[in-house]
């Protein structure tokens, strides 16, 4: 249902776009935000170990961001959204088995509600892809596990710059992205769960728009 939504989204603001004045267009706003990453953790039953479902988690993380957003129209941006590769713990049922890193850049297209005010909401919807690297799994008894390298994924934001000088701004966002993985025997390759990160992702930093 959310891809829908998002992909919805996506439309009708590119659709009302057409109809923004153009006083803005080309100007850049560059933010740099500290994150926290809340992973949903949501995972399939493991049946042939007796594992249950959500039992593989990774661990909540701050990380830094920068984010970069060219304004198409008055109200529309697009944002790009990096940082640097993340490593989690990994755990089953509560134990740590490991850890693995995971890039997550993603693209959102931004409605602007007030691009000229004191405060200026905007939302967002666009795209993700992770690229995993460094796994780094072992359960005793069962051997040495692999993730999937790639997941593409909708991404869905919410956020308000409050301008404090002349383009310097305060920021505060909230993204929802969604990601997931499957989770296989290294020595053979085999599919025996799959994980969804589908992460909730809070920001706060300060912006420059030039």
């Amino acid at each position: 249902m959310e891809k829908y939504l998002y992909l919805a989204f996506v439309f009708s603001v590119l659709t009302v776009g057409q109809s923004q004045a153009q006083a803005d267009q080309g100007d850049w706003l560059v933010r740099i935000r500290a994150l926290d990453i809340q992973p949903r953790n949501q995972s399939d039953p493991i049946s042939a170990l007796g594992v249950p479902a959500n039992a593989i988690t990774l661990n909540n993380k701050w990380a830094p961001e920068i984010d970069l957003s060219y304004f198409l129209l008055k109200n529309i941006a697009l944002e790009l959204i990096l940082t640097y590769p993340q490593r989690h713990d990994v755990s089953l049922n509560g134990t740590k088995i490991g850890t693995a890193k995971h890039l997550p850049p993603t693209l959102t297209v931004q409605y602007h509600f007030a691009p000229d005010g004191k405060f200026r909401p905007y939302l967002g919807a666009g795209i993700n892809y992770t690229h995993f690297s460094d796994v780094n799994l072992s359960v005793p008894g069962v051997g040495q596990l692999d993730m999937g390298r790639s997941s593409w994924g909708g991404a869905l934001q919410a956020g308000l710059d409050v301008e404090v000088g002349k383009n310097k701004f305060i920021n505060l966002d909230v993204k929802k992205i969604y990601i997931g993985s499957d989770v296989k025997l290294a020595a053979t390759g085999a599919t025996i769960s799959h994980v969804r990160l589908d992460p909730l992702v809070l920001g706060v930093g300060f912006g420059w728009k030039f």
